[in-house]
């Protein structure tokens, strides 16, 4: 019924959620429990706890931007071997991404980042390619 991108699709919904649960569980050490019941207006996060909110603010971002590509492919019936391997290389590349993130490892989440954005990008032309038709 559903084709294997949109299963990659729910699969990073699912990773998303992951991230933002861990982000809060290490804020909530950091800060204790019950600043994260009130406004973080003035909340400052360091270290792991602040390289986490970006984290997880990056994969919502990741997540709006891949969603949309996938549709338009579950839509057009644009599934392919190579649309299924580059939803394939985009999970991996963003479950690599918070950890490379959460521990400050150079370059690793600047790379990661660009693969999966770069395999987004060619999602969406490969769901593009018949726009004129």
């Amino acid at each position: 019924m559903f084709s294997s991108e949109i299963t990659i699709l729910g699969l990073y919904g699912l990773v998303t959620i992951l991230t933002i649960v861990i982000q809060a569980t290490v804020a909530g050490a950091q800060v204790g429990p019950l600043a994260l019941f009130y406004p973080r207006d003035d909340l400052q996060l360091t270290g792991m706890a602040a390289r986490l909110d970006r984290a997880q603010l990056n994969a919502a971002i990741a997540l709006a931007l891949f969603a949309p590509a996938i549709l338009i492919l579950a839509l057009k019936g644009l599934s392919t071997p190579t649309t299924l391997l580059a939803a394939q290389v985009f999970l991996i590349a963003r479950i690599l991404y918070v950890p490379a993130y959460a521990f400050g490892i150079p370059g690793a989440r600047t790379l990661v980042w660009g693969i999966g954005f770069a395999a987004t990008a060619y999602l969406y032309l490969a769901g593009l390619q018949n726009v004129a038709t």
